[in-house]
């Protein structure tokens, strides 16, 4: 497995951009969204768990579509960039 690279500063700008860009269009869903917010970011799901008050594990269910996390939990990924919860129409 391929060690992580810490994005570079010019990276994560681009990132955030691409991110907002999306959300705006309506076209961020989740579990991609976390993570693309994780990277955005430019952290490792080590560290994105401590940030967010879950375990690595929960954050690779979460991005894998494999966990159903509470609302609670999601409203603090969100907070990370910004964003809050709603519905979307399609």
């Amino acid at each position: 497995m391929a060690r992580w690279k810490k994005p570079s500063k010019e990276e994560i700008s681009e990132g955030r951009i691409r991110l907002r860009e999306k959300a705006a269009a309506g076209e961020l869903r989740f579990p991609t969204a976390v993570v693309e917010i994780r990277k955005s970011l430019g952290l490792t799901q080590e560290q994105f768990a401590a940030i967010t008050g879950n375990t690595k594990r929960q954050v690779l269910e979460i991005e894998t579509g494999k966990a159903n996390p509470t609302v609670e939990t999601l409203e603090r990924i969100a907070q990370l960039f910004g964003f809050t919860l709603g519905f979307v129409p399609k």
